[in-house]
């Protein structure tokens, strides 16, 4: 009951990589490189034991980014040819990356850190991947003419890396779809196709993350302007619960989501967050257990998963490290109270 997770990412450290941003460039290079994504990835897989995770990752320590990560082992993308391009429907702008050709997969991307870590845990395994519609939010495009044609092409790569990384040993496989809180109308017409096409064949639990962002100045600004109710998943839940995917991660702790619309995913296992992603916010045991249990009253316990709102990359190691062990803790005061 209550079996824990994390949506994924989680603090470079320094020696690693700048702390505490977004796309923080490599500070080591070569052999030494891989080394430190190793060293990384296995001392937070360490600390997620520790702390109680049961579904535990490799903090998307191999990757300089959550989409990035993936993208940069394609063919058909000029990373030089920078656009500057409204992310999230002009959240934000930034300069981006631009595909310029018929987009392929010449060698796996996230297989062999996928290996690695299967080999150094008895934990049940996760691995995320950028979803196809949240990939399209994050390139230019000056070949393919429209989203959704360019996101089934992505849905294509991706699945052909999902198969491979379930058959290095992942016991789950996340995509990551943030844009869906967004592009609603696009969830029902080509966002949700692309995405089961990128599940098609994996045998192993499918997962998709669903969130208003990482705990950034721009998503914090946007999250104030959403008013006193965010019903955004309202409106694409209904679809999702009706896909082939198994689980829904959502934003739930500190957010203005009605409660209620866990109700609208009776057919799915709920990755309820349960922790908030802000700088400067620890959540107590109490604080977790009473998120766990709020959420109890809507959904089965059965189906409850206890998680973080959104991946942790953009916070200090130390507030993680915390956040980390309060969502083990919480989870289990929250077993105790329910018997």
């Amino acid at each position: 009951m209550f079996t824990t997770t994390t949506v994924g990412s989680l603090p470079k450290p320094d020696w690693l990589a700048e702390p505490e941003r977004l796309w923080a460039p490599w500070r080591l290079e070569g052999e030494a490189l891989q080394r430190g994504k190793e060293r990384a990835a296995l001392e937070w897989l360490r600390e997620q034991e520790a702390a109680g995770i049961d579904v535990v990752g490799d903090g998307e320590q191999f990757r300089v980014h959550f989409v990035h990560g993936f993208l940069e082992q394609l063919e058909g993308i000029d990373w030089n040819l920078k656009t500057p391009m409204g992310i999230r429907n002009n959240r934000y702008v930034a300069e981006v990356p631009t595909v310029t050709a018929p987009l392929r997969r010449t060698r796996p991307v996230h297989v062999a850190d996928a290996a690695f870590m299967r080999a150094h845990t008895g934990h049940r395994l996760k691995i995320t991947l950028p979803g196809p519609m949240t990939i399209c939010d994050t390139l230019a495009d000056r070949h393919y003419g429209d989203r959704a044609s360019m996101a089934m092409r992505f849905a294509e790569l991706l699945n052909a890396e999902a198969l491979e990384i379930e058959a290095a040993g992942a016991d789950v496989i996340q995509f990551d779809e943030p844009a869906f809180n967004v592009f609603l109308d696009e969830v029902r017409d080509w966002g949700l196709p692309a995405l089961e096409r990128a599940m098609q064949g994996l045998k192993c639990t499918t997962a998709v993350h669903i969130c208003y962002g990482y705990g950034i100045e721009a998503n914090i600004k946007w999250k104030e302007s959403l008013g006193d109710q965010w019903r955004q998943y309202e409106r694409i839940f209904p679809w999702i619960n009706a896909s082939k995917v198994r689980q829904v991660s959502l934003e739930f702790a500190g957010s203005r989501v009605p409660h209620e619309v866990l109700r609208l995913l009776p057919d799915k296992e709920l990755l309820v967050g349960a922790i908030e992603v802000l700088p400067g916010k620890l959540e107590t045991p109490e604080e977790v257990a009473h998120n766990i249990l709020e959420a109890t009253r809507h959904v089965e316990k059965a189906r409850l998963l206890p998680c973080t709102n959104c991946g942790m990359a953009p916070l200090s190691r130390e507030l993680a490290t915390a956040k980390l062990r309060a969502l083990g803790a919480g989870a289990e005061l929250a077993r105790r109270r329910l018997g």
